[in-house]
């Protein structure tokens, strides 16, 4: 602007409030902010099953992990980090005390914290399951695929019935991973004695050194929650 056409800033207020008031618009009223979306959750969300869809990773150690995780991711475009190589997390306790309420809580912390993320969850039992040999279904791509994810989730591992075939595959698995360094969030009900003459040697090993272990503790919080209805039920009767 020439030093002519300058004009006073109060003028120039006047000037602003006169075009805002002929498209109907109130100069004095605040704009609203919507806050950003955040596309990533929202897509993750669709994936996560209904009952996590709210969870959150509010354990001290699966907090610490996150953080661990979201520090450690590379730059990506516009700065946003991805993930990087680190540590897995070993969630183990009894039925109902949330390990996969925990699981679910790292991958929406981390979606939050702005992190880039691909990631896929799968029971121990459905991975044998899917993988397991039949006519048409390509079982050696879809264990690949897994086992080069940046984010897995194993969810109850152990919980399924075991054989060699099902030791070898969880081998092949959790040695890529090891391997690759790749971070695994894994829950299960069993310790690591059990879980050791469960998945053998080799595996429980691996998970040994890659993982760092967190223990819940407490009552079955499904049972607990069951009770409290039942009890709201009878005191409304």
């Amino acid at each position: 602007m020439r030093d002519h056409d300058a004009q006073p800033v109060g003028g120039l207020a006047r000037r602003l409030a006169s075009i805002l008031a002929a498209r109907g618009q109130d100069p004095t009223t605040e704009p609203a902010y919507d806050p950003e979306p955040l596309p990533a959750l929202q897509l993750a969300e669709a994936r996560i099953p209904l009952r996590y869809q709210g969870a959150v990773a509010d354990h001290p150690a699966v907090a610490a992990w996150v953080r661990e995780v979201a520090e450690a991711g590379r730059p990506g475009p516009q700065g946003a980090p991805g993930l990087g190589q680190g540590r897995s997390l070993l969630i183990v306790g009894t039925t109902g005390t949330g390990k996969t309420h925990q699981a679910y809580g790292a991958i929406r912390s981390l979606l939050i914290a702005g992190v880039r993320l691909r990631w896929k969850a799968i029971t121990a039992a459905d991975l044998y399951a899917e993988l397991r040999p039949r006519p048409g279904h390509d079982g050696e791509r879809e264990l690949m695929d897994l086992a080069r994810c940046p984010l897995l989730i194993v969810d109850d591992l152990g919980a399924a019935k075991n054989s060699e075939w099902t030791e070898e595959i969880t081998m092949r698995l959790i040695n890529r991973r090891y391997n690759a360094m790749l971070p695994t969030l894994i829950t299960t009900n069993l310790g690591m004695a059990d879980l050791r003459s469960h998945i053998g040697d080799r595996v429980a090993s691996r998970l040994t050194e890659m993982t760092d272990r967190v223990i819940l503790d407490g009552p079955d919080r499904r049972r607990a929650l069951a009770a409290e209805r039942h009890t709201l039920a009878v005191a409304r009767a």
